[in-house]
């Protein structure tokens, strides 16, 4: 089979770091690599392959690839995504997929109207670890679901714009990962400090409740995510930082899981999901089909990160409402 061709747009410390270098393992083939500071583009293309290009339009006339990754920061995401789309190009956008839900809903029917894959870097989706949650959970039906625990710390943010915000930029992994593990949210109440802490409570579409806890008062290198999972009968599962597992069933532990890795600066791509997430895209784009993290996943996240500022900020429950896409 031959490896799907790939361009990028954005040759970033992120991009540089968790997606060039899985390409090829996740079976695809750089051809473009473009970014509006041209030497960039020409280092990566030099490490990578491809050719540089500092414009998006030009790459794709030049090299028409079968995808297009898109790594430049959510205020360009929702811009450049449909263009790409509306060429017939299946598109991965990073996380997240844009600065509000209503640019992401209009991402999500663009997609829809054209009947092209566009798809959001919500590692938490592919984590072995959240993989294992997912399958847990499936085994209970819905009103046996009782709660979902998450406390997420980092570091400082300054919040001085949609990229360096805690909640759009760094909760929303967990708010999206939520949704993933429980379902769509009904309703939210949110408590903060400012920008810096939240807590927030969380009733489920399915009847089960949501615990959530972000700050960034803490640090990158000595991450903090722990998350429980518990449903009725003594059945449990803890989860800590994206590798480690016990589960618990009927009160007795019947699986532990404790890697020798520590994930908060890099793996095998699996535990952290960077590897997993790239190769469901390339594996999509070949079948023809979706992915668990496609925009219009994406856009319930977003509306949902929307609930959780606007119910901090006027100090009530926030229904939540999703749009038809």
């Amino acid at each position: 089979m031959s490896l799907l061709r790939i361009a990028v747009v954005g040759a970033g410390s992120l991009s540089t770091r968790r997606i060039y270098p899985y390409l090829g393992t996740a079976g695809a083939r750089l051809v473009g690599v473009c970014d509006i500071d041209l030497a960039k583009a020409q280092e990566n293309a030099a490490r990578w392959g491809g050719t540089p290009y500092e414009d998006m339009e030009t790459m794709l006339d030049k090299e028409q690839p079968d995808a297009v990754i898109i790594c430049i920061g959510p205020e360009a995401h929702a811009r450049l995504a449909p263009a790409v789309l509306r060429r017939g190009i299946p598109v991965y956008t990073e996380k997240p997929p844009s600065v509000t839900a209503a640019e992401a809903l209009a991402v999500a029917r663009v997609a829809k109207e054209t009947g092209v894959l566009c798809t959001t870097a919500f590692k938490k989706r592919y984590s072995v670890a959240y993989a294992r949650a997912k399958e847990f959970i499936a085994e209970f039906p819905p009103e046996q679901l009782y709660s979902l625990s998450i406390d997420y710390a980092g570091a400082q943010y300054d919040h001085s714009s949609p990229r360096k915000l805690l909640l759009l930029d760094f909760g929303i992994h967990m708010i999206d990962l939520s949704g993933y593990l429980f379902g769509d949210a009904a309703e939210v109440f949110a408590f903060s400090k400012g920008l810096d802490a939240f807590a927030i409570s969380v009733r489920y579409a399915c009847g089960a409740v949501g615990s959530l806890h972000f700050n960034c008062g803490r640090s990158f290198a000595i991450p903090t995510e722990e998350v429980e999972i518990t449903a009725r009968g003594g059945n449990w599962m803890s989860i800590h930082n994206s590798a480690c597992w016990r589960i618990a069933r009927e009160g007795q532990c019947v699986e532990w899981r404790e890697p020798p890795t520590f994930t908060s600066a890099g793996d095998s791509g699996n535990d952290t999901g960077h590897l997993a997430e790239l190769v469901d895209f390339v594996q999509a784009v070949r079948e023809g089909r979706s992915t668990r993290s496609c925009i219009a996943e994406s856009y319930k996240s977003m509306v949902l990160c929307e609930a959780i500022g606007e119910s901090a900020k006027t100090s009530r429950v926030v229904p939540i409402e999703y749009e038809a896409v």
